[in-house]
């Protein structure tokens, strides 16, 4: 198991070297699954996807108070952190009072406000439009603050197996500096810095419904995330709102969501408007790197 596994995250490393190397997906008569670079009868095509996508619709959103034809539109934050929006309106007919640019603004965490008072034109006759709504978790003011992130794990040694600009996930704006370390399920993951949790998901199982899998997310003084991400089901041990120090428990390390292999996704972000990136980061020690099996050197 585990030299399958190292080979695994050989073959992570060769791709991330070589753009054009395919990876081949292979079960046997036994179900055991294998991966490797040549193609052999049955096998498929593997494509890695390690995504980060968190729905936020059901803490951030508009209401609308409708009354003698007029709508106050508001905007609610049920979020232990401030998001940006971004708000604008289509389609109008009979309408009053639209914001004729599109509105941006910061909510602070656990809050609502009135974004817009719209009326009618003609008393008696409906108002008609079409609310675009846009919103980005963090506030994009500020400046990062420098440091150095200790290891957000008990035990190890542990290595990478996909660092910064991976050709397998590493390559989009969520996760450009992400590292992903291969370490046994069960594993303790802990706060590689203080702040207040904003968003946790602990109950997939596998392969789950969010790309994610199972995650902490932990908003930081500076306005910066850390994200740990694919976690093993039902272990994430903190609350949203929660305040952490350096070192408290968040969870185990696992294998759910968008995960080829037992592995901790981590990444420092920030929202740099409308929209959240990764940022470089160091750990205060070296982690090193699995050798590349694939290219026979270790």
């Amino acid at each position: 198991m585990f030299t399958r596994l190292l080979f695994f995250c050989g073959l992570f490393m060769a791709a991330t070297s070589a753009m054009a190397m395919t990876v081949y997906k292979s079960t046997n008569a036994y179900g055991v699954v294998s991966y490797s670079d040549r193609p052999t009868k049955g096998a498929k095509v593997f494509v890695f996807r390690d995504r980060m996508d968190e729905h936020l619709e059901r803490q951030v959103y508009l209401v609308f108070m409708k009354k003698d034809g007029v709508h106050s539109v508001y905007v609610r934050n049920n979020l232990y952190a401030p998001v940006e929006i971004g708000l604008d309106f289509t389609g109008l007919k009979n309408v009053s009072g639209a914001p004729g640019r599109p509105i941006r603004k910061v909510l602070p965490a656990r809050s609502s406000i009135r974004v817009a008072q719209l009326t009618a034109k003609q008393a008696g006759r409906p108002l008609v439009y079409t609310p675009r709504f846009k919103y980005s978790l963090g506030d994009p003011s500020g400046a990062a603050v420098g440091y150095r992130y200790p290891l957000p794990w008990r035990g190890g040694p542990f290595r990478v197996s996909q660092g910064a600009n991976g050709q397998y996930s590493h390559f989009g704006p969520k996760n450009r500096y992400a590292m992903d370390i291969v370490m046994p399920e069960g594993t303790p993951i802990i706060a590689a810095r203080g702040g207040v949790v904003v968003k946790t998901e602990s109950g997939q199982s596998g392969r789950g419904t969010n790309p994610s899998g199972n995650f902490v997310r932990v908003l930081h003084n500076d306005g910066t995330m850390g994200v740990y991400l694919h976690l093993k089901r039902g272990s994430v041990c903190v609350r949203e709102g929660q305040q952490v120090t350096v070192g408290s428990a968040l969870g185990l390390s696992g294998n759910t969501g968008n995960s080829t292999g037992p592995h901790l996704h981590f990444v420092v972000q920030r929202n740099t408007g409308l929209g959240l990136v990764s940022i470089p980061y160091q750990f205060k020690q070296p982690v090193g790197v699995l050798p590349n099996f694939v290219l026979g050197k270790q």
